[in-house]
């Protein structure tokens, strides 16, 4: 009834991704190709920006008949958008009311903002209807939403309305997490158990263990979603302890909305292919599985600001498996590296990835509760550490030694001893922050060993 009466597709979209997803890959990838075509002309047609960019690069859509000609668009990064300004916004849409104005939280520097048309919100909005019954929950059961500034506040009545009626979310603002928030969402999760808990990673990570030391075993819902942050092991297996349920970890940005989750199997990330074409980039060429690489995606939907070929920021790695649970058209990657600004750069110029190091140190160092890594210059590290109750002597011997074997014999450290790890202005938490710049931030332009 509220689709209805809001004019919206997203339901008609739903039910038909319900079946394309249990499509072939030939068929899938069929169906890309035209998407693909029709995306390509249309930005030629009608986007300044596109229309210069292609013809500069000697591209036209016209000639594009496989998915490696897409090597001939160069890659669009943050600062494209930026400067690109009205330039990338379609001549179709540019006097239609009918669009969304989107910001990015610019959680490494860089805030964006991009416009999206109203058809492609609802087929978006799909997308992750689709992704998130993977997880075990249905569309209308009551969730609990670990978030920061919750977007229904910013709508008046009209957001609360559609909150208590339609999305049934119960909220904790993860800009105001504390033991008195905690404690204040706990007894509501009681009172009212949800079928969902979605939130960032580590926010889910800091409720489970709240309810675990004040409330174990009380509130066990039939889904958890994790997203906006990765997913480390550690915090996958404790909060999965303590609410007796497996966590679905989902991927996207705001730029593009879903790019991929995990489905019942949990044997990887599905590509939302539907809605996006992906590729993993490392020193300018298409990596094979199990090799990491920077994600870059074509939107496939939004046609009032295409982005085409856009520098996500972050770094992902193909499975070299098929998923059991028979979505063969839409491809697995195995695992989300983290963002590119979160690699260091060692002196020996080797880059190891972020998530790595800070499960690394997690586990081999006791003691440890939370860490977060700086990197400071190539061979200076700041530790913030909050530390539990065996913290000793001997995890100070930990640190030492890990550090000799990460970043060699050069590299020089500080431990700074906190009460908890600071969270981003989005309301997020980054566990390994690097000021050094790498190959994966400017789209592979250099040879780095990868550990």
């Amino acid at each position: 009834m509220w689709a209805a009466w809001e004019g919206s597709s997203y339901l008609r979209n739903y039910r038909e991704l319900k079946v394309t997803q249990y499509e072939t890959l030939e068929q899938t990838q069929s169906r890309q190709m035209r998407a693909l075509v029709s995306l390509l002309c249309h930005a030629y047609e009608t986007v300044p920006f596109y229309r210069q960019r292609f013809n500069e690069a000697g591209f036209h859509p016209r000639s594009f008949q496989a998915f490696t000609d897409l090597g001939g668009i160069p890659i669009l990064t943050k600062r494209d958008i930026r400067e690109a300004g009205p330039l990338l916004l379609s001549d179709a849409y540019a006097n239609n009311s009918n669009v969304r104005r989107k910001a990015t939280s610019g959680s490494t520097g860089v805030s964006l903002r991009v416009i999206v048309d109203e058809a492609a919100m609802q087929f978006k909005r799909a997308c992750t209807l689709r992704s998130d019954e993977w997880s075990g929950w249905r569309f209308g059961e009551p969730v609990a939403m670990l978030w920061g500034n919750p977007d229904y506040l910013k709508r008046g009545w009209r957001g609360r309305l559609r909150n208590a009626v339609l999305e049934r979310g119960n909220y904790l603002d993860t800009l105001k997490i504390d033991e008195t928030t905690l404690q204040r969402f706990a007894e509501s999760l009681v009172q009212r158990p949800p079928s969902l808990i979605f939130g960032h990673a580590h926010s889910v990570w800091l409720l489970s263990q709240y309810l675990k030391r004040h409330k174990p075993g009380v509130v066990r819902p039939k889904g958890i979603i994790t997203s906006a942050m990765v997913l480390h092991e550690w915090q996958r297996s404790a909060i999965e302890a303590e609410f007796e349920c497996k966590v679905t970890n989902r991927y996207g940005c705001e730029e593009v909305s879903l790019i991929a989750c995990e489905c019942e199997q949990h044997m990887g990330l599905h590509v939302n292919t539907d809605g996006q074409f992906v590729e993993l980039v490392h020193n300018g060429r298409q990596v094979t599985a199990d090799t990491p690489g920077s994600v870059i995606v074509t939107d496939l939907v939004n046609r009032a600001m295409p982005l085409i070929r856009y520098q996500v920021g972050d770094v992902a790695t193909w499975a070299n498996v098929n998923c059991l649970c028979g979505r063969f058209g839409m491809p697995l990657l195995s695992r989300l590296e983290g963002r590119e600004a979160d690699y260091v750069t060692t002196v020996r110029g080797e880059l190891i990835s972020g998530i790595s190091l800070t499960e690394n140190f997690a586990m081999h160092v006791p003691g440890i509760e939370q860490i977060q890594i700086v990197q400071e210059s190539p061979e200076q590290f700041l530790f913030r550490i909050v530390r539990a109750t065996d913290y000793s002597q001997k995890s100070d011997e930990a640190i030492s030694k890990l550090v000799c074997e990460r970043f060699g014999p050069e590299a020089h450290y500080q431990c700074e001893f906190v009460e908890r790890i600071p969270q981003e202005p989005s309301g997020k938490y980054r566990f390994c922050i690097s000021k050094v710049t790498n190959s994966f931030s400017a789209a592979g332009s250099s040879d780095l060993a990868i550990p």
